[in-house]
């Protein structure tokens, strides 16, 4: 997943809105966003080379999101799947304060990544790069592939988009809109990641086009003051035409 932007708290009647786009290889299989059978209360899409999901919610009122830390420089071979992560959070009960604990101490086995977690009453971000896990702020907050709210241009111009959006809610069109933005950053404004000039310029859009490589799915999700979260995922192929539509509502229940 290489950008999620999350309103928590933001709006009045809408106290979670995520717009999401989940960029990776075309080769690597995965599943789209629907109930799992072997834990009946996520709902998700599902990495079906190692099993975990990129970003997923449950009956519960529980959200994860995860993004990669790009540096390829510092990628080590044989590490876990970090999206083992996601998924552990949503089949658990802790809470967003302990499952950021938990992450300070298990995050350095894998590689770099961000995670946010709610355990629906709260918010919190993980930085395995800085080792930094806090309860956040209501407002707008943004991830790419680095730490919390650097301003990429991608970010910059997805949380301006985002805020825009809030005011057209229950119409979800302009999240779909500015998760389908493919316009790339003016080399000025490129980050140096570590990858080639080319693919700074590929990867700068929030909607990816790429050889091999790509936006695979778009998820928005707006959940209201009534407990009622409604999903909405659109899953791309490598020319970026749609070939999928997931569409869900659910209301939280509370244990």
């Amino acid at each position: 997943m290489c950008l999620i932007l999350v309103a928590w708290q933001a709006h009045p009647d809408y106290p979670l809105v995520v717009a999401a786009n989940r960029d990776e290889f075309f080769a690597r299989p995965a599943a789209p966003a629907g109930w799992w059978q072997d834990a009946p209360d996520v709902f998700a899409g599902r990495d079906l080379e190692a099993g975990g999901t990129w970003l997923g919610l449950t009956r519960a009122g529980r959200f994860a999101g995860l993004t990669n830390f790009r540096d390829p420089g510092r990628n080590r071979v044989g590490t876990p799947s970090r999206g083992a992560l996601v998924a552990d959070f949503l089949g658990s009960t802790e809470s967003s304060a302990e499952a950021l604990a938990r992450l300070q101490r298990e995050g350095p086995r894998y590689n770099a990544f961000n995670l946010f977690v709610s355990d629906g009453d709260t918010l919190g971000i993980y930085e395995s790069e800085s080792g930094a896990a806090r309860l956040l702020e209501p407002g707008v907050h943004a991830l790419s592939n680095h730490l919390l709210d650097t301003p990429w241009p991608k970010v910059r111009a997805g949380k301006a988009r985002l805020f825009r959006a809030l005011q057209a809610l229950p119409d979800d069109t302009p999240l779909v809109e500015l998760l389908r933005d493919d316009r790339p950053a003016p080399d000025a404004e490129l980050p140096r990641t570590g990858v080639s000039l080319a693919w700074e310029r590929m990867l700068s859009s929030a909607f990816i086009r790429a050889p091999g490589y790509g936006t695979r799915c778009s998820t928005v999700i707006r959940r209201d003051r009534h407990g009622w979260t409604h999903i909405q995922e659109s899953t791309w192929n490598e020319v970026g035409r749609e070939t999928d539509r997931v569409v869900e509502s659910f209301q939280r229940t509370r244990a």
